[in-house]
């Protein structure tokens, strides 16, 4: 059995945090008994066992208020511990440790828990557990074998929840089911309940699903047996389609022979006319050609290519010596645009030079121009005249680097001599600062003393002032009290407790009598609801069968007029499904009409589409050949234009005739006119005037000049002619091949649009007409469709009408010779009476309770008035004892503050000199740095403008070195010397391109003449070419007539007509076929996608699957059943075992320690509510505190006085550790006296003796008792059983201290 044995405390609450305030405590057997006043720390003793053992702070404080405040230790960080050894329920030592730490951050101080240690001692060996690897609450649970709930609520009770036996009803009997550990049972009992009234719904909810599940099956069962019998037939007729495929697969083949040769006929037959036409237009062009050439070559084709191969060598060898004149003529351009980059480049290099000899110049008078200034500004003698040699410049700049190595020097020791100055300054300023310093933290230290000398003054005074008045008040007091007294005598004569209890225990008779009767009208209505659940559900089947009748006229209402228009009248499901496969088969049949006659309009189509292909591709053609002619002739009249330009062509060419001869002619005139006699040559007239004569030269020789120019645009307007004329023959098959597209082939094309679009009307209109009645078929049979679903809820809806009836019958027969003549209204209607007869009965009790009640509370109240007012007398007689030791301290305390005072004065006296010599040394050291500012600033300004000078002469001279030593002078005049060169070059070049230019201008003439001769021989080649052609073509036409006549025409289209009808006959039957498979495959569809749906699918499946759910949930609410009442009742027993066992031991310590007559006994009511079945609803105990007198219990909460209601929660507490405490017998009464009379203090003292000789045979039983009751303490100590105490009280620091003291003398302390 466990039991504690030491305990050490520090940093917690009023206990000090430095290791010399540790206190340590070792607790006795039996009994330990804890004295002191209040506050001096007693209750933290009990909160520090109750934190170490269970890890719980004390009501109503939080972790940094448990903690020893950092602001009153004066500390930042504060660190507590408490250590507990003790021994588990098996003996052995252990000891644990807990730490905290309380950290002041600004005015909020913060929490922490440090790790906890936990060390057990096995076979001579520490073994320690840290909080990281374990979870210490729980290990210190187990080791003392008791609950945490026992913990808390009674062995370690604080005094402010020492009275929870009495706290209200729902905080009650939360504690007691903590205490009896019977929350973990309720809540199994519960989720038992729970998981059982689950399963109950799901039972119901599978049978309801179920009955769904099996129509869902019948119904699927029925689809699968329809879709069986759609596939056979379905079968059957894609064998007789396969058939019919076999017998049209030969005949098709047989018939694409015939086509393919009737095929090869018309290709032979448009190949010889294409050859025919072609022959003409051969022919045509031939004679066109023989009559463009002026003179037919007469010689052998070999002659005529000999010579034409002879011209061509002489025109390329002429075009070669072209093109190298060219080829000549490109490398002199680049020879030319190289000379000009070259010389461009050279101008550029030319002018950069130029730019930057300029420059040297301007930097060489810069610089001599900067360095007169500036030994003019240093007074240097020998530099005023310009230019300045080398020799000048080297002097300059020695000079000038000396200057300002002496400069420099002197601003270095103005700078150490005002440094040491200020150095001496600051050392005096410091010595002062110090001094200064000392006097006014002196100053600081005494006021601060001198403020809480004052403060602590202040509240001395204050406290006389209080105890002044005490005197006045003790004589107030007695007179309350003598007052008091008196009420109390008249209200104790005044009660009639007897008269009351008469009446109460008539009505409680009454009740009992009601009481019956309400369980005699329970049993009658139990009766009656199990009758009336049969008619109840008797009118539900009732109601669900005019529903589904009022259904079933409301699908006959809604479809009666459309099918009766369809069938005639209203069918069931089977007619209707009879009706939708013949409309399907007439739909069917409508279909193949249409599919033919669509075939037929495609064909037409197709035939449309081609002509007008063709149609259009002529017109393209015709208008790209009649574009084509009107671009080379300028009109559509195309003989008429050649034979025009075969006009112009005969009369250029004489033109070009003459003026060839012309020149001669005007040359021989003119020198006929210079050189012989003056007469015209042509009409030998003289002339007149020499005036005259040379009017006539000068015309001669004006045409002469203008004769070439005639010739050459003369023969350039012929080419252009003869070449308009070759291009119009070539275009005359393109004529020929317009005038057959406008007369005959572009006329039969448009025809045979025409008699198509004929055709198209007539098959349209009769597709119109079959698709009107298609569409108005599937609309009837979509509309029956439609019904259909409508037609099957409403079999569906009789079924259930018939299932309806046969329960209604069923539930009929269960309420024959039932006798309901009583309604569960009326029997209602007298319980609600006999109930309120009840509440009345029960108010009346209740009231004469309460007002029993409220007599022994008013003079209850009247003793606790009279207590407090003794009470406080009594505290005024020891301050009254205070009020000499406050004047002495007070006297003390006025000579203090004046002493400091004048020592203040003192101090400051001496202050106010020093703060005058301190502002004068500042002064005086701000001065010097002030002078050593300006004169090292002048200093540097001087300088900087001297470096600065000296910096831009250097860059000058860097420049003008530079300049010279990259030799730029040099290169500028070798650059000027290249450009001449290339000007002289780029001169050369371009007269080698005049020259070259000159000979490619002749030999372009000489080309232009032979090519006049190339084109004679050209078409002359071409003539011969043709003619051979038009015998090839000759030869062709020959021989695919004599392939025509061996073909067998008029027996290959009888063959192919008969063919044609045969497959045609098949086909029709095909297409029959066809339609009948397509009505299978739809059905089928539709049946299979039936048997999809989410009701069909695994029908049978589901329905098993539910029924086997169904069958073990209701095995399974069995077993819960058996499982829930075995567990309720155990924990039953167990409850009304240990209820039994508490209220012996409370009874018995009751009568031994209360001294009243008001009372005879008390005991703890746990009520269970038993009008609920336990497996409908879980069991609750509803727990108070009675106390009895006679036969009557009343409830103590709100009846008992202060002292009752403490001795009650006292003797309560006792009785649970009795019973529940069996491993662990440590029991902590804090201030157990409050509120207690002398006389019941005494036998509380007594009864805790007796407890203690009962328990003495457990050596771990141990009572640990605080108290600030001397007396109850010396009552205690009488018994053999206490020695020694220890005293709590609080050392010169305000810390809390345990000190050892012995009984027999409370007034000495043994240390």
């Amino acid at each position: 059995m466990s039991r504690i044995e030491k305990m050490s405390i520090l940093g917690v609450r009023s206990f000090g945090v430095e290791d010399k305030d540790k206190q340590i405590i070792t607790f006795f057997n039996p009994l330990t008994i804890l004295v002191g006043p209040n506050g001096a720390g007693k209750t933290t003793i009990i909160e520090c066992l109750k934190y170490i053992c269970t890890g719980d702070f004390p009501p109503g404080t939080k972790g940094k208020t448990f903690v020893h405040d950092p602001k009153v230790a004066n500390e930042t960080d504060v660190r507590a511990q408490i250590r507990l050894q003790f021994r588990d329920v098996n003996g052995e030592l252990i000891a644990v440790q807990r730490s905290m730490v309380c950290t002041q951050k600004g005015k909020t101080p913060e929490f922490k828990t440090l790790e906890s240690v936990i060390t057990r001692t096995k076979h001579g060996e520490k073994v320690s557990l840290s909080s990281k690897c374990a979870e210490i609450d729980r290990e210190m649970i187990s080791a003392l074998g008791v609950s945490k709930s026992v913990l808390n609520n009674v062995i370690f009770c604080h005094q402010e929840e020492s009275n929870w036996p009495l706290s209200e009803g729902k905080a009650l009997k939360q504690k007691f089911d903590e205490i009896f550990s019977a929350t973990r049972y309720i809540k199994a009992l519960e989720a038992l309940r729970q998981v059982r009234l689950k399963q109950s719904l799901k039972v119901k909810e599978c049978q309801t699903e179920l009955k769904y599940l099996k129509q869902n099956k019948e119904k699927a069962q029925e689809i699968q047996d329809h879709l069986s019998s759609r596939e056979a037939l379905l079968a059957a007729s894609k064998e007789n389609v396969m058939s019919i495929e076999n017998q049209l697969e030969p005949l098709k083949t047989s018939l694409a022979v015939v086509e393919q040769n009737l095929t090869k006929l018309m290709r032979l037959d448009n190949d010889v006319k294409a050859l025919e036409s072609r022959k003409r237009q051969m022919e045509k062009d031939n004679q066109d050609l023989q009559q463009k050439i002026e003179q037919v070559f007469q010689g052998t084709d070999e002659q005529l290519m000999d010579r034409y191969q002879n011209h061509q060598r002489i025109v390329k060898e002429k075009e070669k010596r072209l093109l190298d004149c060219k080829r000549d003529l490109d490398r002199a351009t680049k020879e030319c645009q190289r000379f000009n980059s070259e010389k461009s480049e050279l101008l550029i290099e030319r002018g950069r030079l130029q730019l930057q000899a300029d420059r040297h110049q301007e930097h060489i008078v810069t610089r001599d121009s900067l360095i007169q200034s500036l030994a003019a500004q240093l007074e240097l003698d020998g530099f005023e005249r310009a230019p300045l040699t080398e020799r000048h410049i080297a002097s300059f700049c020695r000079l000038v680097k000396d200057r300002q190595e002496r400069d420099t020097e002197a601003a270095d020791h103005v700078m150490r001599e005002f440094a040491q100055k200020e150095a001496m300054k600051q050392k005096q300023v410091d010595q002062i600062r110090d001094k200064k310093t000392g006097l006014e933290s002196t100053i600081d230290l005494k006021s601060d003393i001198q403020k809480k000398k004052q403060a602590e003054l202040k509240n001395v005074k204050c406290e006389l002032q209080q105890l002044e008045g005490f005197s006045d008040r003790i004589s107030e007091l007695d007179e309350e009290i003598g007052k008091m007294e008196h009420e109390l005598e008249k209200a104790e004569r005044s009660i009639n407790a007897e008269t009351l209890e008469q009446e109460v225990q008539t009505l409680q008779n009454e009740k009992i009598n009601l009481d019956k009767a309400l369980r005699r009208l329970d049993q009658e209505m139990e009766q009656l609801n199990l009758h009336t659940t049969t008619i109840t559900q008797m009118e539900m089947l009732k109601k669900d069968k005019a529903e589904k009748e009022d259904q079933i006229r409301k699908v006959k209402s809604r479809h009666s007029e459309e099918l009766t228009s369809l069938l005639g009248y209203f069918p069931n499901r089977k007619q209707l499904e009879d009706w939708l496969h013949g409309k399907n088969k007439k739909i069917n049949q409508t279909r193949d009409t249409l599919a033919n006659l669509n075939k037929q309009l495609a064909s037409v189509e197709y035939d449309k589409t081609y002509a007008s292909n063709e149609l259009k591709k002529k017109e393209a053609q015709l208008s790209y050949h009649e574009a084509k002619l009107f671009d080379v002739c300028g009109s559509q009249d195309f003989d008429g234009d050649l034979s025009r330009l075969q006009d112009e062509i005969e009369k250029s060419s004489k033109q070009r005739a003459v003026l060839a001869g012309a020149t001669a002619v005007y040359s021989q005139f003119i020198t006929q006119l210079t050189e012989e006699n003056q007469s015209c040559p042509v009409c030998q007239r003289v002339f007149q005037t020499e005036a005259e004569l040379q009017d006539v030269i000068s015309d001669l020789q004006s045409k002469l000049r203008l004769a070439p120019d005639k010739l050459k645009s003369t023969e350039s307007e012929l080419k252009r002619k003869e070449k308009k004329r070759d291009e119009m023959m070539s275009l005359k098959p393109l004529r020929r091949t317009v005038v057959e597209l406008q007369d005959k082939e572009i006329p039969d094309l448009r025809n045979k649009i025409q008699n198509a679009n004929r055709d198209l009307t007539g098959l349209k209109g009769e597709i119109e007409e079959q698709e009107s009645l298609l569409q108005t078929a599937l609309s009837e049979e979509e509309g029956a469709k439609a019904h259909l679903q409508d037609i099957t809820l409403m079999e569906r809806y009789q079924i259930d009408i018939r299932d309806a009836e046969r329960k209604i019958a069923q539930q009929e027969a269960k309420l024959l010779g039932v006798d309901l003549s009583r309604t569960v209204l009326q029997v209602s209607q007298e319980k609600q009476e006999k109930k309120h007869l009840w509440d009345t009965i029960t108010g009346k009790i209740e009231l004469n309770q309460k007002l029993k009640q409220d007599q022994q509370s008013q003079i209850q109240q009247l003793k606790s008035t009279l207590n407090e007012l003794k009470a406080e007398k009594l505290q005024m007689v020891s301050s009254m004892q205070r009020r000499r030791q406050l004047e002495e301290q007070t006297v003390e305390l006025t000579t203090e503050v004046q002493s400091l005072c004048r020592e203040i004065k003192e101090a400051k006296e001496q202050v106010l000199p020093l703060d005058a010599m301190l502002d004068k040394l500042q002064q005086e050291k701000e001065e010097l740095v002030n002078k050593r500012t300006a004169s090292n600033k002048e200093t540097q300004e001087k300088m900087n403008g001297i470096n600065e000078k000296v910096k831009d002469i250097n860059k000058y001279m860097k420049e003008i070195e530079n300049y010279i030593q990259e030799g730029k002078e040099d290169y500028r005049k070798q650059k000027q010397f290249e450009l001449d060169e290339v000007n002289s070059q780029l001169a050369a070049c371009e007269k080698q391109k005049e020259k070259i230019n000159k000979e490619m201008e002749m030999t372009r003439q000489d080309i232009d003449t032979q090519k006049i001769q190339e084109r004679w021989l050209e078409d002359n080649l071409t003539l011969r070419k043709r003619n051979d052609e038009l015998k090839e073509v000759e030869d062709n036409i020959k021989q695919l007539m004599k392939e025509m006549g061996e073909m067998k025409v008029p027996q290959m289209k009888s063959e192919q007509k008969h063919l044609e009808e045969k497959i045609e006959s098949l086909k029709r039957n095909h297409h029959i076929a066809l339609g009948r498979q397509h009505g299978f495959e739809e059905e089928i569809v539709r049946f299979r996608k039936e048997l999809r749906e989410p009701q069909f699918k695994d029908a049978e499946e589901k329905y098993r699957d539910m029924m086997i759910v169904m069958r073990t949930t209701e095995l399974v609410n069995k077993d819960l059943d058996l499982y829930y009442k075995a567990l309720d009742k155990a924990i039953m027993t167990f409850h009304s075992i240990k209820m039994e066992e508490i209220n012996k031991i409370i009874r018995d310590l009751w009568r031994s320690i209360y001294r009243g007559q008001d009372i005879e006994y008390i005991e703890i009511r746990s009520d269970v509510d038993e009008n609920v079945s336990a497996t409908d609803k879980r069991r609750n105990y509803n727990y108070r505190v009675v106390m009895v007198k006679g036969d009557t219990a009343l409830d103590m909460r709100g009846r008992c006085s202060a002292g009752q209601k403490v001795l009650a929660s006292l003797i309560i507490r006792l009785a649970l550790a009795e019973t529940f405490c069996l491993n662990c017998g440590i029991l902590a009464l804090d201030e157990p006296t409050t509120n207690l009379d002398r006389e019941n203090i005494e036998s509380l003292a007594h009864a805790l003796v007796e407890i203690i000789k009962s328990r003495l045979h457990q050596r771990n039983f141990q009572l640990l008792v605080i108290t600030h009751d001397e007396d109850f303490v010396e009552l205690l100590g009488r018994s053999e059983y206490v020695e020694t105490f220890y005293r709590i009280k609080k050392n010169i620091d305000q810390c809390s201290e345990i000190m050892k003291c012995s009984v027999s003398s409370l007034g000495s302390c043994v240390h």
